[in-house]
């Protein structure tokens, strides 16, 4: 029965180490699935990473923007007070001269 065998098929002696190099080669593929499995699953945490702080500093950047905003207007609210003094200032300044003057012109 065994040797009727042909040249497709392994004799009876030969069959355990064809069995032992399909095991290895299934257990290389195995590894090599094991091994692309856990850099995939690194590189979804990383980007899941990169995302979280993409959202971070998105946050940071609205943040920012509105302070900015705040600040200018402030500052434009700032500098609108600060001209209406300077003019007031200046008013008043004109005025107590001309009220220098007259005392003086009143004391000769």
């Amino acid at each position: 029965m065994f040797g009727s065998m042909d040249r497709n098929h392994p004799e009876p002696s030969r069959l355990p180490a064809c069995l032992e190099a399909a095991l290895q080669r299934l257990t290389s593929a195995i590894e090599k699935l094991d091994a692309a499995e856990e850099r995939r699953l690194s590189a979804d945490a990383a980007r899941a990473n990169l995302q979280e702080e993409v959202a971070v500093l998105q946050d940071d950047r609205l943040r920012l923007a509105r302070e900015l905003d705040s600040a200018s207007a402030l500052c434009k609210s700032l500098d609108s007070a600060s001209q209406e003094v300077s003019r007031k200032l200046s008013l008043a300044i004109a005025e107590i001269e001309v009220i220098i003057a007259e005392m003086a012109t009143r004391e000769e």
